[in-house]
């Protein structure tokens, strides 16, 4: 099966160093990341330990700290760093003349919310 793009914004409307929300109607959100060398990354807005929003924390390198806990988070697979252990979803992302897509279905499917999943 084929993914299906859809555009959300130019590079340039992500911060250097910081992150773009995508909202959904589903939580959690996607934050679309941007690192010093422009390199572009999509995780689900939710630090795996306490949930805490990931787009508003500072990307370095390829990963950002959580505002909460400053936790590290890889933004290429979503994983914490050691000692931390716990993981976000990550999501597909291309960018092709300066514009960023995401997976259609991904947006739709992925790292969604339900009753059964969400921490107490």
């Amino acid at each position: 099966m084929s993914q299906q793009w859809k555009a959300i914004c130019q590079v340039e409307d992500i911060p250097v160093l910081g992150a773009r929300v995508v909202t959904r109607s589903a939580k959690p959100d996607v934050a679309i990341f941007r690192n010093s060398e422009d390199k572009i990354f999509a995780l689900a807005d939710k630090c795996p330990h306490k949930g805490g929003p990931l787009s508003q924390g500072i990307v370095f390198g390829e990963r950002v700290a959580c505002p909460l806990h400053n936790w590290n988070i890889e933004l290429a697979d979503g994983s914490a760093v050691a000692p931390d252990h716990g993981c976000t979803h990550k999501f597909s992302v291309k960018v092709e003349a300066g514009t960023v897509y995401l997976d259609v279905a991904e947006l739709g499917t992925l790292a969604l919310d339900t009753p059964e999943t969400q921490a107490s």
